[in-house]
């Protein structure tokens, strides 16, 4: 059996997974000033009268990090950033306790300047003055030598709670994206911190003491214990389940969209032929432009329970949720408060979600049924709107699924499909406003648990080799070999998926069901004089994301007590 569980900023879906299908399915509210108590809570009914020894795998998904970079409350953490010579990093700034020292490693990983220790200590005494617990630290190039990153983590010693080391966070060069991907695993820190101990207790008190996994933003899953150093590897896991969640139902000859509405958040994927499209630079979030692998997603702060505020006589949705819509007793109106009153939803207290809605109509001189659909169409609007961009913004660069370069005709979505608590509510308005059918996923309130579930174990790898100076390396991986001059691209992709299989089945990966592939294999010739002296040659390898091996039956077993 499998259990997933998808954490979200207003509710906690957990499911069991067996042959049979949907075995149970749980939702209980988020409490995110006590994730113990949401989580235990969440598993109570699940894995009541179960064996322990029956389940095999728990894989979880959270929108926790997303939230609160999307809301923008994020602790202060501080940046060291050692550039050299070249562009300036303060084109990079991540905030006020960003500092450059001085040090540079060239492009081949040579050192051009040194680090002063002494300039890094006094960094350090001001950061320790802001009351900074959490920092950054890159070099320029440190994917080549991390010997930088390594000496200023030295000089800081045990001051700091956490320090990120920029080379351990991704294997690709792009020296802006790295500083965005430090600063971003230095910030969601803490907040997956408090999830990882309130999951791994919670799990201990149910005597599930087994290998946990979370998802990733790329639709793979990682070791749970992993992500404590690679936090920022939690930001889009959930939309990335409910992409996966979509994929099991998806069809497989066609492209659609798919929306998984939350309380807090909307998240948007495309599907071609049942395949997510990938970001293979890496996914912007905010205003920061990282090197996280991921599925091609999009994150916008409208959802059920967003707050629906008059700005200037104009409607404003979102982004920011301060609780669960006025008919469940929450403090200001909401899109759900609209829609009981259209009748649209159910449940909750009617009276309440009128006074909240009639105090807007009162602000914009209308009657309260009014306000509410121009509430209701808002949402929906904006939504649609939201999705029409993105799929501009893919038609407008090369389209990559996660298993290949997609070569084919513009991206043209034939229909929608959503999931999340208020999917069916939403669904009426959004094929009422847009132009093709909306189709509500099965099992819509818990999609994302269960794409959580049945999401495979991935992983990848960036190699690095310089045959001039006969060395390979992956820093990420803290690997270093000594290699002829005679070494051969056919040489560096061996090693690369030698690394890869191994990193995967550590990782948790079913080693009779890998599928790995190399995503790029590039080789330049290095001139000195008029003669060649080497060959700089880097292969980036994966595991494809996709679904676990034997998902079918699970998934057609939930499709079809779906339409029962």
């Amino acid at each position: 059996m499998i259990i997933g569980l998808d954490v979200g900023g207003t509710h906690t879906d957990v499911v069991l997974l067996g042959q049979e299908g949907l075995v149970r399915q749980n939702k209980v509210s988020t409490n995110p000033a006590d994730l113990f108590t949401t989580v235990l809570s969440g598993l109570e009914k699940i894995t009541d009268g179960i064996d322990p020894q029956c389940i095999k795998r728990v894989v979880l998904s959270t929108t926790l990090a997303t939230n609160r970079i999307v809301q923008q409350r994020m602790p202060d953490v501080g940046m060291i950033i050692s550039a050299g010579p070249g562009m300036d990093p303060e084109l990079f700034r991540t905030g006020p306790h960003y500092h450059v020292v001085s040090g540079g490693i060239d492009h081949r990983g040579r050192e051009i300047a040194a680090v002063d220790a002494d300039e890094v200590l006094k960094v350090a005494d001001t950061l320790e003055q802001k009351g900074i617990r959490y920092v950054g630290v890159v070099s320029k190039f440190s994917v080549r030598n991390p010997v930088h990153e390594l000496a200023i983590q030295e000089a800081l010693g045990e001051r700091f709670e956490k320090v990120f080391l920029g080379h351990r966070i991704a294997g690709a060069l792009n020296f802006p994206r790295r500083i965005a991907t430090t600063f971003l695993n230095a910030s969601v820190y803490p907040i997956h911190k408090e999830f990882f101990e309130a999951v791994v207790n919670s799990l201990a008190q149910k005597g599930l003491n087994l290998p946990i996994r979370i998802l990733k933003p790329d639709g793979g899953n990682m070791r749970f214990d992993a992500s404590i150093d690679h936090p920022a590897q939690t930001v889009l896991s959930g939309p990335a389940a409910s992409v996966m969640g979509t994929v099991a139902f998806a069809p497989q000859s066609d492209t659609c969209l798919a929306m998984d509405i939350g309380g807090t958040t909307t998240d948007m994927a495309v599907l071609v032929n049942g395949v997510p499209l990938l970001d293979p630079m890496g996914i912007k979030i905010g205003e920061h432009k990282t090197l996280i692998r991921s599925l091609d997603t999009i994150s916008i702060g409208v959802g059920g329970d967003s707050v629906v505020r008059v700005v200037d006589g104009q409607i404003h949705i979102g982004p920011d949720r301060l609780g669960v819509a006025m008919a469940y007793g929450g403090p200001v109106p909401t899109p759900t408060d609209a829609m009981f009153i259209l009748g649209v939803g159910e449940g909750g207290d009617l009276e309440k979600s009128r006074e909240g809605i009639q105090a807007l109509a009162d602000e914009l001189g209308i009657d309260v049924e009014t306000a509410a659909q121009q509430i209701y169409d808002k949402a929906c609007q904006t939504i649609l709107d939201e999705a029409g961009a993105m799929v501009e913004r893919i038609n407008a660069k090369p389209v990559y699924t996660v298993h290949e370069l997609w070569e084919g005709s513009r991206l043209q979505p034939r229909h929608i499909m959503v999931l999340g608590g208020p999917a069916p509510w939403f669904a009426k308005g959004l094929e009422r406003l847009g132009d093709c059918p909306v189709e509500v996923v099965p099992r819509w309130k818990v999609a994302n648990a269960i794409g959580a579930g049945l999401a495979r174990t991935t992983c990848d790898v960036t190699l690095f080799a310089d045959t001039e100076r006969e060395i390979a390396t992956a820093p990420e991986e803290s690997f270093t070999k000594t290699i002829p001059s005679s070494y051969s691209k056919a040489d560096a992709t061996a090693m690369a998926l030698d690394l890869l299989r191994k990193k995967a089945i550590a990782r948790g990966a079913n080693a009779d069901h890998l599928e790995l592939e190399v995503v790029e294999a590039m080789e330049f010739n290095m001139v000195r004089g008029f003669f060649t002296s080497g060959k700089n040659i880097r292969v980036m390898a994966q595991v494809k994301p996709g679904l676990i091996h034997g998902y079918d039956p699970i998934a057609e077993k939930i499709m079809g007590d779906h339409f029962v």
